[in-house]
């Protein structure tokens, strides 16, 4: 029984950890602390049958930060993004600019026509005005690794529901210069 609880207790772990390190928005987080309140239980459940305090403690706190990590996730963050999406919707419908929600900033697919060429990763904008000087792309590569880093002029770019949509061609965006991960440019 400790054996197949333990198998249990892996495998729920490391998909618990997949889903929160792949950083596929606050849903999927949550959901990832769940499966991981799940496995400590599970540990929990083992270091008991087996003996081993240690792992049982362990879990046992890990369980409290799971249970935390699943209210932060699916609890506040999900109505903070409710609401941002909210208000992005009512401006569609008064007078003046839309809004959008600056954290899509750091997620949306970038479109060039209607080829997605990558994923806003950051964006940077003045301090004293606020304006949007240029939205940093990733493109190519499995999990950050091989990928791209583009700079995207906002003037070149605006958005468009959920997604960043660029006036260059596909073509034009691949010409962009590259950055480095760890130095941009200051203008």
């Amino acid at each position: 029984m400790a054996e197949t609880i333990s198998w249990v207790a892996t495998v729920a772990t490391i998909i618990a950890a997949f889903m929160t390190a792949a950083n596929l928005g606050s849903r999927v987080t949550g959901l990832g602390f769940a499966v991981f309140t799940f496995g400590a239980l599970c540990w929990i459940a083992d270091g008991a049958l087996t003996h081993q305090p240690a792992l049982m403690w362990t879990n046992v706190v890990l369980f409290v930060l799971d249970i935390f990590g699943v209210w932060r996730w699916l609890g506040r963050q999900v109505r903070v993004e409710e609401g941002a999406r909210s208000a992005s919707e009512a401006s569609e419908h008064t007078p003046g600019e839309a809004l959008f929600p600056a954290s899509l900033l750091t997620r949306a697919p970038v479109r060039c026509g209607e080829a997605e060429v990558g994923h806003c990763i950051d964006a940077m904008a003045s301090c004293g005005s606020g304006r949007l000087d240029y939205v940093v792309v990733s493109e190519g590569g499995v999990a950050g690794v091989g990928e791209r880093l583009r700079r995207l002029s906002w003037s070149n770019a605006h958005v468009d529901g959920e997604a960043v949509v660029s006036d260059l061609s596909a073509e034009r965006f691949q010409k962009l210069e590259e950055l480095s991960r760890d130095q941009w440019p200051a203008r």
